[in-house]
């Protein structure tokens, strides 16, 4: 498998690729990242060697399955994943280049949580083998995969995607190319009410979530977004209002503002939450 992108998602796709026996190319068009992929990756292999919920005898071999390349022509596997930034221009620009050497067999396979993935395909040659293949943040914890197929997309060619899925130890669920497919469609007022109410000053960050996990959810909408990302969770909004144009996903301002401040979430140490101190990691 290769994947092209080395953030969050794209680290977590290779730990649940690795896990489950595949060999990973790992390619980011900054040298920096893929080194920080690699490192974050053989430290949370080890880390569950020691806990035990990985064997000893195959850390070694987990590792030496990783291959860290420093351009797109060295991606190999009979399917490459893209996990890069939630931008159409930059999505169709890196499977025409990948096109341009990979093998007509090769599928592509698009992590987008927004965009369509038919606006995805159009221009790549060979359309008919890009999938929309929506993994979830932790992806080498969260087992839901949205496998989402255009008109053009060839059914053998999803078949193989849902087995590959399955291979990676995920529960994969077909669905269509619709904006925002399904579950960022439910999800997402799981995320837009409570930043409503805090532009309201209805309720504080902590309050909300702490009443929500209260009522049985397992993770507050603010801890969650600040694990999303809160420049990703922005992007989804922003699209989805952008394609549906209903009031309820309607962008919000506060949420804009934390962007433009560099308060992204965990990544950046600093989101709803400060996790400066790492305790409320």
């Amino acid at each position: 498998m290769g994947i092209a992108g080395s953030g969050t998602m794209g680290r977590g796709i290779a730990l649940a690729a690795l896990t489950a026996g595949l060999e990973v190319w790992l390619y980011d068009n900054r040298p920096e990242a893929t080194e920080e992929a690699s490192r974050y990756i053989k430290e949370k292999i080890n880390t569950w060697a020691q806990r035990r919920q990985l064997a000893s005898e195959h850390v070694l071999q987990v590792v030496q399955a990783l291959h860290v390349v420093d351009s797109l022509e060295h991606l190999k596997g009979q399917f490459v994943i893209e996990a890069i930034v939630e931008d159409l221009a930059a999505k169709q620009q890196l499977f025409q280049r990948l096109a341009a050497h990979c093998d007509p067999s090769v599928i592509f396979c698009t992590n987008t949580s927004s965009i369509p993935v038919m606006r995805i395909a159009e221009g790549v040659p060979h359309p008919q083998r890009v999938v929309g293949m929506h993994f979830f943040n932790p992806a080498d914890r969260i087992t839901l995969v949205e496998v989402v197929a255009t008109s053009m997309a060839d059914p053998r060619t999803v078949d193989r995607v849902v087995e590959l899925a399955q291979r990676m130890g995920k529960v994969p669920i077909r669905v269509k190319d619709v904006p925002g497919f399904v579950v960022n469609r439910i999800g997402k007022m799981y995320h837009t009410e409570p930043l409503y109410l805090l532009e309201n000053q209805v309720a504080e960050v902590a309050d909300v979530d702490d009443l929500l996990e209260a009522a049985g959810f397992r993770m507050g909408p603010f801890r969650l977004i600040d694990l999303i990302g809160v420049d990703a969770n922005l992007n989804v909004t922003r699209s989805l209002f952008q394609q549906l144009g209903e009031e309820r996903f309607r962008p919000s301002a506060l949420q804009e503002q934390m962007v433009l401040q560099g308060r992204l979430g965990r990544k950046a140490a600093k989101g709803f939450y400060d996790y400066s101190d790492k305790k409320n990691i």
